[in-house]
């Protein structure tokens, strides 16, 4: 009989499961807090073996197709012009924009739609208790519904809750001292095809990033440790970022305006996951549940698709579930160690307290050429040094 396979998370990481497992003697049911399929989401890239696995599932092209259209990335200053420039290298070579920038909801939907006909996707329903018994994990969901599966995947985000339902207190994050808000804005005609990036004293940063839907991608940036941020309302949210960027400069104004009345207003502050162990009994993780190494890696995308690559793959391989669990671990580690080996100063460096820091920062990334510049983007913005060797799953 084919093994029955629970998937918690409907976005990158569990879509790439469902699309790899539902083409084998498997049935897979995906289920999702959200009541309907999450579209939106703010831009993302994937590089090197990431966009190989997105060959291999035969969606590199349709990837490159859904792109932003982001040329670059630009740092302005206060009057708009520029800084420092770096355009997207056809070449593949390391930089703060990739080849295939493409927003999250656009992502997640091409995996989605590569699964749909295959799986069986629930919307509008989350797990509220799993217990490990001789015939399999049964599941209690929110809905009422109890069900026995083989294994059940969690692949949802930092704050997963069946992670903290499953794994309770054995996450230890490495807070990384910034917060970002992410929104949705309407275009301006002057809105191009390139990432701008504006610096303002006191290590705050503001961005606008070009998407495929006639919209802007905004962001607002601040370095400073963690105060739960993360747990406020978005109305007190909002109020914050009003008070901490009124006098940011730049089209910050404008931007302030437009998040009011924004309606995918996302706040985070940004840590990394770090557990001991990702399989526990019939329950494994995979994705920003199991390993989030946040946006200042670079990679979360690629380590999304490729973790949920291997786990599937693994799961082909091995009849036994808890090899299987042990081999996706073995193979996954390293790269997730490496990943997460991005250094905590590194949002400080790119978010100066005084005008003279920026300025300073502003002539570092203006000197393109020099090995400085093209290190601390390798470090900042590109993928991992190491990473899985696909040939085991030919």
């Amino acid at each position: 009989m084919p093994k029955r396979i629970l998937i918690t998370g409907a976005s990158v990481a569990g879509n790439t499961i469902a699309a790899v497992l539902s083409g084998h003697d498997y049935e897979v049911v995906v289920v999702e807090r959200s009541k309907a399929f999450r579209d939106g989401g703010q831009n993302i890239d994937v590089r090197g073996i990431g966009r190989e696995v997105l060959r291999r599932l035969g969606l590199e092209a349709g990837a490159l197709d859904h792109g932003t259209g982001e040329e670059g990335t630009v740092w302005v200053n206060e009057d708009g012009s520029e800084a420092a420039r770096f355009a997207v290298d056809k070449n593949g070579n390391d930089g703060p924009t990739a080849e295939m920038e493409i927003l999250r909801g656009d992502l997640a939907r091409l995996l989605y739609n590569a699964a749909k006909d295959r799986a069986s996707y629930r919307f509008g329903d989350d797990i509220k208790a799993v217990d490990d018994t001789p015939d399999g994990a049964r599941v209690t969901f929110s809905s009422g519904k109890t069900e026995t599966f083989d294994a059940v995947i969690v692949a949802e985000g930092v704050g997963s809750s069946t992670r903290e339902l499953v794994f309770k207190g054995e996450n230890d994050p490495r807070w990384m001292d910034m917060t970002i808000a992410y929104f949705t804005i309407p275009r301006s005609d002057d809105d191009d095809r390139m990432w701008r990036w504006f610096n303002a004293p006191g290590k705050r940063s503001v961005s606008l990033r070009p998407d495929q839907h006639g919209t802007t991608r905004a962001m607002l940036s601040l370095s400073k440790e963690a105060e739960g941020e993360q747990d406020w309302d978005v109305e007190r949210q909002k109020a914050f970022l009003h008070e901490r960027f009124a006098d940011a400069g730049w089209k910050t104004p404008r931007i302030l305006a437009a998040m009011d009345g924004t309606d995918d207003f996302y706040l985070d502050v940004l840590r990394q996951v770090r557990l001991p162990r990702w399989s526990l009994g019939r329950v494994v993780l995979t994705g920003d549940a199991a390993w989030c190494a946040t946006p200042l890696a670079g990679i979360g995308t690629t380590l999304a698709v490729t973790g949920a690559y291997v786990l599937a793959q693994e799961l082909i391989r091995n009849t036994d579930i808890d090899e299987a669990f042990q081999a996706y671990e073995d193979q996954m580690r390293p790269m997730v160690k490496d990943g997460q080996g991005v250094p905590k100063i590194a949002p400080r460096l790119m978010h100066p307290k005084s005008q003279l820091g920026i300025s300073l920062l502003h002539g570092v990334l203006g000197v393109a050429s020099s090995d400085l510049v093209r290190n601390l983007s390798a470090k900042i913005f590109s993928g991992p040094g190491k990473e899985v060797d696909l040939s085991r799953y030919e």
